[in-house]
């Protein structure tokens, strides 16, 4: 299996993915409360660091996970000349990233078919929409 090194994105990435949750109203109320009372600035800061907090909490089981799935933590790009690579070498990529996974804007979508066997991303896939149906099977 080829490796691929990690390296920087040229385009600027957003640093956060917008999700949407259902709250139950008394859930809510108490949220917009402790707002109210200067705890955290909005909902959005409440949010974030419940997230945060709870993550902490488990923060070994998610290293260990990592490193037993042998995942890419962080972000991992993969341009045409990555990919070029990897077909010239008859080679096939299993990719594991938990974070943000960019598939370069440029890159066929036949190339990405050839090379890519499967991804698992735990975060967020960027990709061209032709990209993305190309590899519809091998995503999970």
């Amino acid at each position: 299996m080829a490796k691929l090194r990690l390296i920087e994105p040229r385009r600027k990435e957003p640093e956060s993915e917008k999700i949407t949750i259902n709250l139950g109203y008394v859930d809510l109320g108490q949220v917009d409360l402790l707002v109210q009372e200067g705890f955290y600035s909005n909902r959005t800061d409440f949010i974030r660091t419940a997230i945060r907090n709870q993550l902490g909490t488990h923060g070994d089981v998610l290293k260990q996970t990592v490193a037993r799935r042998s995942m890419v933590l962080g972000l991992q790009r993969y341009s045409r000349q990555d990919l070029e690579s990897v077909r010239a070498a008859g080679e096939q990529l299993h990719i594991q990233v938990l974070g943000l996974a960019t598939i370069d804007d440029d890159v066929p979508a036949q190339l990405a078919a050839q090379t890519i066997a499967s991804i698992v991303i735990l975060g967020a896939l960027r990709a061209s929409p032709k990209v993305k149906a190309a590899l519809a099977d091998r995503i999970r």
